[in-house]
């Protein structure tokens, strides 16, 4: 996932460097047999579509094309912070500001994916950003089994 702009060109200048392989490899095609140009194409077009989609979709999320994130667990909060500074338009150092900090602890927050971030440090990023979280917690299985009667050793 691209979480700035630095990391952005970064991926923009992998992309272009994968074109200029793609390119070479039609050029120098008669010096590797048929199969092998035909997998060494698959592997780059295969890392350039990936590329691409990053950089599409940090594309999205500045232009506020997305709206809304669907967090299957807890694991992918970070990651949505990350997102939702991008869609608020902020740097890591105007959230850094809002929230009364510095930003290379932003960037630590971040680089780190909020381990070891309190629960209130996750809610005051979520809050600065103005993200609203709404999920339902799936609770474990009931003890009842699927007839309806309860455990013979809770009974």
């Amino acid at each position: 996932m691209i979480a700035n702009d630095l990391q952005y060109r970064v991926t923009q200048r992998a992309a272009r460097d994968f074109e200029k392989s793609l390119a070479r490899l039609d050029v120098d095609a008669g010096e590797r047999p048929e199969w092998v140009r035909r997998a060494m194409r698959e592997a780059i077009e295969s890392q350039l579509a990936d590329l691409r989609g990053e950089l599409a979709a940090y594309d999205a999320l500045r232009a506020g094309h997305v709206r809304a994130l669907d967090l299957d667990s807890l694991d992918q909060l970070p990651e949505a912070l990350i997102r939702g500074r991008i869609a608020a338009g902020l740097s890591q150092k105007d959230l850094a500001a809002r929230l009364g900090l510095r930003e290379q602890q932003i960037q630590r927050y971040e680089a780190r994916r909020y381990a070891g971030a309190s629960l209130d440090r996750i809610q005051a990023v979520a809050d600065a950003l103005g993200m609203q979280i709404h999920e339902h917690v799936v609770l474990p299985a009931s003890r009842i089994d699927v007839v309806g009667h309860e455990d013979d050793e809770h009974a």
